[in-house]
């Protein structure tokens, strides 16, 4: 370093990427040198660049700056050494690349400089004067794209041209708006995914999910950033997504029942639409589960969820979640959290852990508690999914709304009458109630997700429904609806400005009242239409498509119904909340709505 003008340096891609070249040059020590950057190097660059990777791109970009230093006198700069082949490029990850650049190096006499500390060690071996440029352990500054967020943002939506765009809010209630009225640029959103992929190389503590033509994946803190651009999308967008709740599990207010119900080493699906708290409540099982003195591990892709470090956190190895579930396996964890549940491949990952032991939590999207049971139809041999899956715990708005439970015996299923038509049936039960609300099982080739018609209620509930409606109709000035779901528990739904009135500061009046009344209670808003706004019977439209008879009537949206051909009751159903029942042609039931509607039969819908 005593006579820089002698100084000749061959730096390999890591330093070219990281800009740190550049950086010792403007600093003085490499004033004067020669550098001579292997073809290799460009190489490689220019195939990154060309993938659309961000990388190749900022390696390109420090090239550039070189050659200014040059035309300006500051440094010699020349390229050396031979262009990989074909053969070579398609070794790069087994070293070829690496090990021509340090060839380069060695025909050179040169000074090797290398950010990668592998390439280092093995420069070092072959006898080369090295020099490792360590990652600076600076502390960081605030990201730019921190400043969108504030304490209630849970994702931030950036793209060039349209105005900034955030979530925003709790879990219960989630606001899409504009948080500027000046459009994004183009050179803001580059200078940001940038910023963004130096800090997940720079920080320990992050990491560069995926990258890939056209899109890359972080995992910044506890920040997940999606970077997108052409050709993957039509323009650049950055999409930052953070956890904005922490729920312990004791907030969910659950029953022991449902808690020594998972402590069992079972196999569960917690379900719900997008954003509804799913990996909240995920992360809250796990600590929970863990404080009981469970092995907990979870397998991730990206690794977002918020738990301690005693719980370690696993995303797909070699890219295949599969591999990762080949390495729990010999680690055994007493539980494994599997976020997202997505694919038919992670779903026979899922019932491999299952099956050969492990208790396993998966996180799916469906829009209700049954829809997430049949995700599993067609993956999972119809025969076992009790044994893959026996609990269903479904979110909504960051509650638990709803919990199944999955048994399997062999019955007569529901309207069906003679005895020699008995079967294996997969029964689907409200928790709560005990009360069979679906059955699934085999009908010629096809299998069937049946409704059952439900219970009358017990007497005894009308007189207690009626006696916590006076109560709460104390605390609001709104309607007030309760239904009991089992004799300790009931759900009361009010308008949405009357729900922190029953709730009261920290739960202090709801806890008032169950202490009260001896009941434990759930506190719901409406849901659109209560059902006293809405007729008790409807004519549905009536319309066929290539695979279904539908029954439309938007006014009954997500209400529970019982479909009736004339006098003749034929199924219990749900309502979409598209405002329809769906009905597949060829079974019993849809041929039972075309003969009716043939021989002159109204098809009526009732709520229950």
């Amino acid at each position: 370093m005593d006579n820089p003008k002698a100084l000749k340096i061959v730096p390999d891609t890591s330093v070219i990427i990281d800009g740190r070249v550049s950086q010792k040059v403007k600093e003085g020590e490499y004033r004067g040198a020669k550098l001579l950057i292997p073809e290799a190097v460009v190489a490689e660059l220019e195939a990154q660049a060309n993938r659309g990777l961000e990388i190749g791109q900022k390696g390109l970009e420090e090239l550039n700056q070189l050659n200014k230093f040059e035309q300006e006198g500051l440094i010699e700069l020349d390229f050396v050494g031979e262009r990989p082949s074909l053969e070579q490029v398609q070794l790069a990850k087994g070293g070829e690349i690496d090990a021509l650049i340090r060839s380069t190096a060695e025909d050179f006499d040169a000074l090797f400089v290398t950010g990668d500390r592998l390439q280092a060690d093995f420069g070092r071996a072959r006898g080369l004067e090295v020099e490792y440029l360590h990652p600076p352990s600076a502390e960081f500054i605030p990201l730019h794209i921190e400043n969108f967020f504030t304490d209630d943002t849970m994702s931030v939506h950036l793209k060039n041209k349209v105005s900034p765009m955030a979530k925003r809010g709790s879990i219960r209630d989630v606001r899409f708006e504009k948080i500027r009225d000046e459009p994004c640029s183009y050179g803001e959103l580059h200078q940001m995914s940038r910023e963004l992929l130096e800090r997940a190389r720079a920080d320990n503590e992050s990491f560069i999910e995926m990258s890939t033509g056209g899109a890359s994946v972080l995992q910044i803190r506890n920040m997940r950033i999606a970077i997108s651009q052409t050709p993957f999308s039509d323009d650049i967008e950055i999409t930052a997504v953070r956890p904005v709740a922490s729920v312990k599990f004791d907030e969910y207010r659950l029953s022991e029942q449902l808690k020594e119900r998972v402590d069992m080493q079972r196999g569960v699906l917690i379900s719900g639409p997008p954003g509804a708290g799913k990996s909240t409540f995920a992360a809250g099982l796990a600590i929970y589960l863990h404080e009981r003195g469970y092995v907990v591990k979870t397998m991730e892709s990206p690794r977002d969820l918020q738990v301690p470090r005693e719980i370690t956190q696993y995303a797909p190895l070699d890219g295949d979640m599969a591999n990762t579930a080949d390495v729990l396996l010999l680690v055994r964890p007493d539980y494994t959290i599997y976020d997202e549940v997505r694919k038919s491949r992670d779903f026979g990952i899922f019932a491999d852990m299952r099956l050969a032991g492990v208790g396993m939590v998966g996180v799916v999207h469906a829009n209700r508690a049954v829809d997430a049971v049949q995700r599993l139809i067609g993956r999972v041999e119809l025969g076992v999914i009790p044994q893959v899956v026996d609990t269903v715990v479904f979110i909504e708005k960051g509650e638990v709304a709803k919990v199944q439970i999955l048994d399997f015996t062999v019955k007569v299923p529901s309207g069906m009458t003679e005895a020699d038509l008995a079967r294996p049936v997969i029964t689907v039960s409200d928790f709560e109630t005990d009360k069979v609300e679906y059955e699934i099982y085999t009908y010629g080739e096809q299998v069937v997700v049946m409704p059952v018609a439900l219970e009358f209620k017990k007497p005894a509930w009308n007189l207690a429904e009626g006696e916590i409606r006076e109560v709460v109709e104390n605390y609001v000035s709104g309607p007030v609806e309760v239904e009991m779901v089992n004799d300790s528990k009931a759900v009361v739904r009010v308008f949405e400005h009357d729900v922190p009135k029953v709730i009261g500061k920290g739960g202090s009046v709801i806890d008032r009242i169950e202490k009260m009344l001896g009941v434990h209670i759930d506190v719901r808003q409406f849901d659109g239409q209560s059902k006293k706004e809405v007729p008790m019977e409807v004519r549905p439209v009536v319309e066929h498509t290539k695979k279904h008879v539908v029954l439309s009537t938007p006014e009954l949206a997500k209400t529970d119904v019982e479909v009736f051909v004339g006098e003749q009751y034929l199924f219990t159903a749900t309502v979409s909340r598209h405002g329809d029942i769906k009905v597949r042609k060829g079974s019993p039931i849809a041929d039972e709505i075309v003969d009716g509607i043939d021989e002159g039969y109204p098809v009526l819908i009732k709520i229950l």
